[in-house]
């Protein structure tokens, strides 16, 4: 009898936790996992035994059919939370409640059975990309209207800077390539990258996220005046690889010759020392981009 009534009911609970998504907090960074430890609560003692156990975790949740997603946990930050909500930062309940938190404002990606030292590096790259996201977008939306027209001053260089990135996708060709924007806003350099498929004629695909992310940071180089450049690598079959590039100048752009674009590619940047080109790539002066047009200009 104890069989009949509890069998099927152990089987629907079975089911159903297969359709439950969970979220785990990582501490990827042995530095943070070291911050963690000053919890007694938290009681693992090497991080790389710590990672061997998440990953077996996860691989585990996923022969059982469950959804997974894996989300950086920054010791800083959840004691920050601890704080802000009164919750006793030395408990697992209070862990898994940040790590809920985590779960809701991102990045988290999805396991889905690849290694853990495959999946570290893209959530890193999640990570950073929407920190860079975050802060250009609130600098841009604290820099407020132009004391002179009243426009305000995030919002026009935006729609410059979108129409920058659309004049280079209209000249770059067929090919698959990769635009870097690298800005120096006075805090860390700001970077964003595009990966564009124009593989197919008359055809361009590309992240429409990544692309809002690129004409943020660039927007911001202009709002602010920084420097910043576009660099783009572009690759076609049977042919060697291009890199090329333009400098933003006064709201447009402006060709980089090809020996400034190999010193941007093989010189080091902190020590100055000269870097062997890599192989099958030609550096090249870039194709002119019309930027003329005064479309959501700024000068005053």
């Amino acid at each position: 009898m104890a069989h009949t009534q509890h069998g099927p009911t152990t089987t629907s609970r079975h089911i159903l936790r297969r359709e439950v998504a969970g979220t785990i907090g990582l501490l990827a960074d042995e530095q943070d996992f070291t911050a963690m430890r000053r919890y007694r609560s938290f009681t693992f003692e090497d991080h790389q035994t710590y990672l061997r156990q998440v990953e077996g975790l996860l691989k585990t949740l996923a022969a059982s059919g469950s959804h997974t997603s894996v989300a950086l946990f920054d010791p800083d930050e959840y004691a920050d939370f601890c704080a802000e909500t009164g919750l006793e930062p030395d408990t697992a309940t209070s862990r898994g409640r940040f790590t809920a938190e985590l779960a809701s404002i991102g990045p988290a990606l999805p396991y889905e059975g690849q290694p853990l030292a495959d999946l570290v590096p893209d959530l890193v790259e999640a990570a950073v990309r929407q920190a860079t996201w975050t802060y250009a977008s609130s600098v841009l939306a604290r820099l407020g209207p132009c004391a002179i027209c009243h426009q305000d001053i995030g919002r026009i260089a935006f729609a410059r800077a979108s129409y920058l990135v659309a004049r280079v996708l209209d000249t770059i060709g067929e090919g698959t390539h990769h635009l870097v924007c690298s800005a120096s806003t006075g805090r860390e350099p700001l970077q964003a990258v595009l990966h564009v498929d124009a593989t197919t004629p008359d055809t361009v695909k590309l992240d429409e996220t990544a692309a809002m992310e690129l004409a943020t940071v660039l927007a911001l180089a202009i709002a602010t005046g920084s420097a910043c450049a576009l660099v783009l690598r572009t690759s076609r079959a049977g042919e060697r690889d291009q890199v090329y590039g333009w400098q933003v100048k006064e709201e447009s752009l402006r060709t980089l010759t090809a020996a400034q674009v190999f010193d941007a590619y093989c010189i080091d940047a902190y020590s100055g020392d000269v870097l062997a080109p890599e192989p099958d790539v030609d550096y090249c002066t870039a194709p002119e981009v019309p930027t003329t047009d005064p479309e959501g200009r700024h000068l005053h």
